[in-house]
């Protein structure tokens, strides 16, 4: 066997599992970009006809990887748990440095087979990524290059490193990395958001949540769960935080991320002109730091909203009732702001409308309290956008009864 001079070398620990050793390390993330390769799960067809799946990595996210490189830039930016991968023992070789023979050193370099006889394994294709395929292509550009926006600034992965574990292996890691664990509740992700020290688009489409479950005198007092689940002594609250935050976020920035990470490092974001509050409405409020004035307006809106209904808007136990659930909450925000929130402030940025200026854009809404069924408007994206179409009088009531 003849390994190369390209050679990492890096201090180890061994953990002892029932699965088998493996390594952990810190590596820094452009020598990570350098030696890795992912291995995309694919179908194929063999001789047979039969289907085959090769591989055992999901399809990558472009939009994934652009969240990440937005993210690798904040001053605050962490991937707390390991990368994991997978290396040929050819490519790799362990010293022990003390009696346990748990800590020691790991060389990975490249190999050639010295007779041809064996596949060489170039230094780009030294370890192959199990789980962490997008944090590792959040570093590089779309030819492969490394592209991370500062050099300057250390940024180092924790790995975990199993070597010598052939493809079933791999594959079972895989699945208990990504099967067994439970996702983060959005809602819970969201109500955290409270805790930060720096305001952001997120946190304040938190509290101006908070704000309106928590009023008495709000149309959605005691309506939104804050954890994305029941809240204990309350009987029903048909919208989750999640839903609430994702529908007012596009009135306040079109790139979250990005403010988020310019206010963490103390710069000021620019007042957003007329032409671009057209698409971010409360924009130049969020930035002023008018939370009241986001949440008066919504107030007032969905006062108007309860008066135009008020036995649906009431009726939140009643089984199929469209009116205070999410598909509706979303229709009602999409039309506030591409539809109704310019004119009803008198293309003044910032003005709050009355609930009565507000009502002035429901009137011609044919819908009656005993219209808002599952029937009528079907669960998803087809029910909103049929609602939504109802509430921009694209559609009447006749037409909705009576289409498939």
């Amino acid at each position: 066997m003849k390994i190369t001079d390209e050679t990492i070398t890096l201090p180890v620990l061994k953990v002892r599992q029932p699965i088998g050793d493996f390594f952990i390390a810190s590596i820094k993330a452009q020598d990570l970009v350098q030696i890795s390769y992912r291995d995309v799960r694919k179908l194929v067809v063999d001789e047979g006809d039969f289907e085959k799946y090769l591989g055992i990595q999901r399809p990558i996210s472009t939009k994934r990887i652009n969240q990440i490189k937005t993210y690798i830039t904040a001053s605050d930016a962490t991937f707390p748990t390991a990368v994991i991968l997978a290396v040929d023992e050819k490519c790799a070789e362990f010293e022990a440095l003390d009696s346990s023979g748990n800590i020691g050193k790991l060389w990975l370099k490249p190999f050639i087979s010295p007779d041809g006889t064996e596949e060489n394994i170039p230094t780009e294709r030294i370890a192959k990524v199990i789980d962490g395929q997008h944090r590792i292509a959040a570093f590089i550009d779309e030819k492969g290059n490394w592209c991370l926006p500062f050099d300057e600034r250390p940024f180092d992965i924790n790995i975990a490193i199993f070597i010598g574990a052939d493809v079933a292996e791999q594959a079972n890691i895989f699945a208990t990395v990504n099967l067994a664990q439970t996702k983060v509740n959005r809602s819970l992700v969201y109500d955290l958001t409270e805790l930060a020290r720096t305001p952001s688009p997120h946190k304040t489409c938190h509290n101006v949540a908070v704000a309106l479950d928590s009023e008495k005198t709000s149309p959605l007092n005691e309506r939104i769960k804050r954890l994305g689940t029941a809240t204990p002594g309350r009987k029903n609250e048909p919208l989750t935080q999640a839903a609430f935050v994702e529908a007012l976020l596009p009135f306040i920035s079109k790139f979250p991320a990005q403010d988020r990470n310019q206010l963490l490092d103390g710069k000021r974001l620019k007042h957003a002109k007329p032409d671009e509050l057209i698409e971010t409405p409360f924009r130049n409020m969020f930035i002023d730091g008018k939370e009241v004035d986001i949440a008066e307006i919504l107030f007032n809106y969905f006062t108007a909203i309860k008066e135009k209904w008020p036995k649906s808007w009431d009726a939140i136990d009643r089984t199929g009732n469209l009116l205070p659930r999410s598909n509706a909450f979303k229709a009602f925000m999409k039309f506030l702001k591409e539809d109704v929130y310019l004119s009803a402030a008198d293309h003044d940025f910032g003005r709050i409308p009355t609930s009565k200026t507000f009502s002035e854009y429901l009137k011609h809404a044919e819908l009656t309290d005993e219209n808002f069924t599952v029937e009528n408007f079907a669960p998803g994206s087809g029910g909103q956008s049929k609602f939504l179409q109802m509430l921009r009088g694209e559609i009447g009531l006749q037409d909705m009864l009576t289409r498939d």
